[in-house]
């Protein structure tokens, strides 16, 4: 397929090659949120949280026993990668781009959001694409303490029910860090990918 010198890799990013290219270990990011294009990306290392060992403190563990928000699933998928983009960020790898195909593969089945409610309000969430036993989470949002933290515990304990292995966070944060997150080599995380597809 010869390509247009007017044209970028975005013209070509169907669903059907992220998908591609979510199965090969590849993901795809923005400069910012008005960038028009992506830049796909294959780190060197690789980021994962424990799915049946997940760390959570005792201070959380009392915050979740109260049931503090309403969980639901794929209710709000277009409005929970919006915050993610919009909220609490200077900027964002989350352009309009990104947003537009994630909002079609959920359409299709292959991505999925947890959304955290309080008083039927939104006030938290997280988003990802799940292929074979793999879960990519892309990132999540918080309006009221602890919102994303409790959607990412509820993501978590469906994944272990479910016998998910993989649990993708892509790159380490200091965010992470309190979930026992750690890094494996690109090629130990493809032949972990490859049996869980």
């Amino acid at each position: 397929m010869k390509r247009n010198k007017s044209q970028s890799f975005a013209d070509y990013l169907t669903p059907e090659i992220i998908i591609q290219l979510y199965k090969s270990g590849i993901f795809f990011m923005a400069k910012d949120r008005k960038d028009k294009n992506v830049i796909l990306v294959d780190p060197e290392r690789r980021a994962l949280l424990p799915i049946k060992n997940i760390f959570y403190s005792k201070s959380l563990i009392r915050f979740c026993k109260k049931r503090p928000f309403e969980i639901t699933i794929n209710k709000s998928f277009a409005d929970v990668i919006f915050n993610c983009a919009t909220i609490g960020r200077t900027d964002t790898w989350i352009n309009h781009l990104i947003e537009k195909k994630f909002i079609e593969l959920n359409k299709m089945g292959f991505a999925h959001s947890v959304e955290c409610w309080k008083n039927n309000k939104l006030v938290g969430g997280i988003y990802g694409i799940s292929l074979g036993s793999c879960f990519f989470a892309e990132s999540m949002f918080s309006k009221v303490s602890n919102a994303s933290k409790f959607a990412l515990i509820t993501l978590v304990s469906r994944l272990w029910k479910l016998e998910y292995t993989i649990l993708d966070v892509q790159f380490i944060n200091e965010h992470l860090k309190q979930f026992g997150v750690f890094e494996i080599s690109q090629k130990k995380f493809k032949q972990k990918l490859s049996k869980a597809l």
